[in-house]
């Protein structure tokens, strides 16, 4: 093989592995879809929660832990849509159900961190040695995302907190948190509106802390019930970035959706 042979050989060579780099680039259509992650299912009994279930990628690996938990008189079952969705892109999803339906955010917040620790401990099933014990989420919605920002409050070892039109009676306990913490609230939610709520939690959060609020034009209360987007995105950008310290999730978090009415943060991330 002549030197020319072998330069057009090697400039083939490289060709092709700029074709496949580039096939491979994270786009936001990927975080709009399940990801590459088949993923299984398991219940878990109630041991300071209600009862759970726990959603975890088939691939053998190490994955950080995310407990999710839902709103005021709703069923663990409203999440599980959004929460499984994140699953499939490289998360263990422990989804709870409340002790009672009328649990209010401090319950929730502290059966959040019950789930973690449960879900942690678990050792059988598809999710059995698959939890990295040291990369560990809180999420929630209404009072579950009041609870979600206690929990990160109270909770500085968390590596991420995302809180979906989150509903508290106060603010205080939110200036703690140090937390990467993302808001996500709609304008159209006449239950916690973002003026009573989303806005001023967002502001007592330092500003030292990596936060962002997102507001979704037109979204109501429940629109977390669904995988829509931006929430879902948002979302799943968020516990990659934080927990998984993948800064090539970092520019899905810049709010340059036309869907968000707003969007504040202590970005660029």
């Amino acid at each position: 093989m002549n030197l020319k042979h072998i330069a057009a050989v090697s400039a083939s060579a490289f060709a092709l592995l700029g074709l496949a780099s580039a096939a491979h680039a994270l786009t936001l259509d990927d975080l709009k879809k399940d990801g590459p992650y088949a993923v299984s299912s398991q219940t878990i009994p109630g041991s300071g929660f209600g009862k759970g279930t726990i959603y975890s990628p088939n691939a053998a690996g190490k994955y950080a832990l995310v407990a999710v938990v839902p709103g005021f008189v709703s069923a663990e079952s409203s999440m599980t849509e959004i929460s499984k969705r994140l699953a499939t892109h490289g998360f263990v999803v422990v989804t709870i159900g409340t002790k009672t339906l009328l649990d209010f955010p401090s319950s929730r917040a502290s059966q959040l961190l019950a789930a973690l620790k449960a879900a942690s401990a678990v050792t059988t099933g598809p999710v059995a040695g698959k939890i990295d014990v040291t990369r560990q989420v809180v999420s929630g919605w209404s009072m579950g995302g009041g609870g979600t920002l206690e929990a990160a409050a109270s909770t500085p070892g968390l590596k991420a907190a995302v809180a979906y039109a989150p509903w508290n009676l106060s603010s205080t306990k939110y200036k703690a948190i140090t937390v990467p913490s993302a808001i996500i609230g709609g304008t159209a939610d006449t239950v916690a509106s973002v003026s009573a709520h989303s806005q001023p939690f967002y502001n007592a959060i330092p500003a030292t802390t990596r936060k962002l609020l997102g507001v979704i034009q037109g979204a109501d209360h429940f629109f977390p019930n669904k995988a829509v987007d931006p929430a879902s995105y948002t979302n799943i950008a968020w516990v990659k970035r934080f927990a998984d310290g993948n800064t090539a999730y970092a520019p899905f978090l810049a709010g340059q959706d036309a869907a968000w009415a707003s969007f504040v943060s202590t970005g660029p991330f």
